[in-house]
């Protein structure tokens, strides 16, 4: 009986530890509004480790990815986010990070926005 119950939490201990993928696929919302935005959005996400691949879209705002769950989670990439100047939907760009972004990627600011939309 010693046996089963020992090989039983083996087998529960065993799956519980590969539950996280390798290649994750998901998404998340980030602001920017052009080319620039992009590169430093894209750049700032494969900055951290365990990001695979990086794709931002200028008119979604959605950046795309393909993570090992086992190195990294979806908040460390959203602290890089933000640490260069992009807001998520759960954290803010310090006013200090967002300052530091070129003029025509100040996407707080709705003229820029517009002037980006025509």
């Amino acid at each position: 009986m010693k046996k089963v119950i020992t090989v039983i939490a083996l087998l529960f201990i065993a799956a519980t530890s590969f539950a996280q993928e390798k290649n994750k696929k998901m998404n998340m919302e980030v602001d920017g509004v052009c080319g620039m935005c992009k590169v430093r959005i894209e750049k700032a996400a494969l900055g951290v480790k365990g990001v695979k691949y990086a794709i931002w879209d200028i008119p979604s705002h959605q950046l795309s990815l393909i993570i090992d769950e086992r190195k990294t989670d979806p908040m460390k990439i959203k602290t890089a986010l933000v640490a260069v100047g992009h807001d998520t939907k759960e954290l803010k760009a310090t006013e200090d990070a967002y300052n530091k972004v070129m003029p025509c990627c100040k996407y707080r600011d709705e003229q820029v926005v517009k002037d980006h939309e025509n």
